[in-house]
């Protein structure tokens, strides 16, 4: 008789657990869990007149052979050039016998990385570069305040007992001043001073101004022994019509291979037994409470939202969970004929705008945090790519508070506001269209009750059949890999009998895991 599964979340690391189980044996029944009525959480694509929004950016790059594997699976790599690529007779990277995109859609693009930040209305790059150009933006006093209060932080190192202890060791006080301080405030509601320094350890995977300058020296000399960190990748792979193709595939194929989706089904309750496993699931589903019986849990929901739907939870372990923070996300999507801002790089592109996948916004005077170029991450996914620039607009923000209260219309009235402040467009009236969505609990945070996350880790560690996974099911801020890698790791031990979790919970815990293959 099989066992039954019962998987809570369709973003990525619920729906590569479904696939990985019914891949990899016969033995098991699969029953996935979804709230909404789309699959990719977070990593999903939403569709507006013609126009596709990815939400939060997703590029798509790894360094584990399991996870590039997986993907080249699902949506092999292209073998012939894009849209824009044929247009601008530019250089392209293609694997010999990939689709051609121009004909299919179930394929893989190869992109360039541009990533700048836009600060005092000019650009500098991201991660901040020591270049000729960074040093003329900044100026000749400020470059000689940033070299010596770096030199400082090299001889005075800083107890790192938050994210701001982090910043200034590695970058010095004035670069981190400059740079850090007010995006991360913006970014999650709190001074560095209040975050947890493994936030920054876990995000910038050793990077520093030490690391920027190997890169460097590395690139100059063609270093053969040259190691790029994460954040200082040139080029990534991206799903012809956004992240979230990936994910309505990836469900496609569990239901070829037999398992169940529900959507618009939000879990309410786990039932856990006089034995401490976990025996069933709760579910609203078309109006009415449901129950599911089941072996095994693989939960990718909060674990603020799993605790609280437990039964029998010591208290200290209840209070941790109420407590655990998380930061969430709007966005508006905005429609122009053209951009105000100068492409003043060697990188050529349609209309002539600007390269970047995304710019970080460190403007003070705008509540904005970042802005998306559609155009640049795949020409597909604007219906008109070469008369115009379909943008996001990214803020965060705390749900119910007044942001995320503004109706849709206010919201974008005041995103459209900001464009013209930042002198991205002229006037309001240029906006060809709009679209606003918003992202619940889209990134874990690390202040609060976080600290003693271990505590709460340990607790759920005792009830043998759940395995916690993805982002907000460990809540730990995973890349889109690291996701899908604790799902297969968890999916290891289902098929074991391996009760110990560790390995579920290391997975982008240690700087050698995503730094090497």
């Amino acid at each position: 008789m099989k066992q039954k599964v019962l998987i809570i979340g369709a973003g990525p690391a619920g729906l590569t657990a479904a696939y990985e189980l019914l891949d990899k044996s016969d033995d098991y029944e699969v029953v996935v869990f979804e709230e909404s009525d789309t699959f990719g959480g977070i990593s999903r694509t939403v569709e507006h007149n013609g126009n596709r929004m990815d939400m939060g950016g997703h590029r798509f790059f790894s360094k584990v052979p399991e996870v590039n594997e997986w993907w080249e699976k699902l949506l092999p790599t292209q073998g012939h050039p894009s849209k824009d690529d044929i247009l601008l007779h530019r250089k392209h990277s293609v694997r010999k016998g990939g689709p051609d995109p121009e004909k299919e859609d179930r394929v893989m693009l190869r992109r360039s990385r541009v990533s700048r930040i836009f600060f005092r209305g000019r650009f500098f790059d991201y991660p901040i570069s020591l270049k000729l150009e960074t040093l003329k933006n900044m100026g000749f006093g400020t470059t000689v305040a940033v070299g010596f209060s770096y030199l400082k932080s090299l001889i005075h190192k800083r107890p790192e007992r938050s994210l701001e202890d982090f910043y200034i060791n590695r970058f010095g006080r004035k670069l981190y001043a400059l740079f850090f301080e007010h995006y991360t405030e913006n970014l999650w509601g709190r001074h560095p001073s209040e975050i947890s320094p493994e936030w920054g350890a876990q995000r910038t995977k050793g990077l520093s101004i030490l690391a920027i300058l190997k890169d460097m020296f590395g690139k100059a000399f063609h270093s053969k022994n040259r190691k790029v960190e994460t954040s200082l990748i040139e080029e990534f792979s991206y799903p012809k019509l956004g992240p979230g193709q990936l994910w309505e595939l990836t469900a496609e194929e569990v239901q070829k291979k037999g398992g169940r989706i529900l959507k618009n089904a939000r879990v309410t309750g786990i039932v856990k037994g006089a034995d401490n496993r976990l025996t069933a699931v709760r579910y609203v589903y078309n109006g009415k409470t449901e129950e599911e019986a089941g072996d095994y849990v693989i939960s990718s929901m909060p674990v603020k939202d799993l605790v609280a739907g437990m039964n029998d939870v010591p208290q200290a372990c209840a209070r941790i969970a109420a407590g655990l923070p998380y930061r969430d996300y709007m966005t508006v999507g905005v429609l122009v004929p053209h951009l105000n801002l100068k492409n003043e790089t060697k990188i050529r592109t349609l209309g002539n705008i600007v390269p970047d996948d995304w710019v970080y916004v460190h403007d003070r005077n705008v509540k904005m945090g970042r802005f998306q170029v559609y155009n640049n991450w795949s020409p597909y996914l604007v219906k008109d790519v070469e008369h115009t620039v379909w943008l996001g607009l990214e803020y965060f923000c705390d749900e119910g508070d007044s942001m995320w209260s503004m109706s849709d219309e206010a919201f974008a009235r005041m995103g459209i506001r900001e464009m013209v402040a930042m002198r991205l467009i002229d006037r309001e009236d240029m906006v060809l269209d709009s679209h606003v969505e918003r992202v619940k609990k889209a990134y874990p945070a690390y202040f609060d009750t976080y600290a003693q996350m271990d505590e709460l880790r340990e607790y759920l560690d005792t009830i043998p059949n759940l395995f916690c996974v993805g982002r907000n099911g460990q809540h730990r801020y995973n890349n889109l890999d690291h996701s899908m890698c604790t799902s297969f790791e968890a999916v290891k031990n289902i098929l074991s009998g391996t009760t110990d979790k560790s390995n579920v919970w290391n997975v982008n815990t240690e700087k050698e895991y995503h730094e090497e293959k």
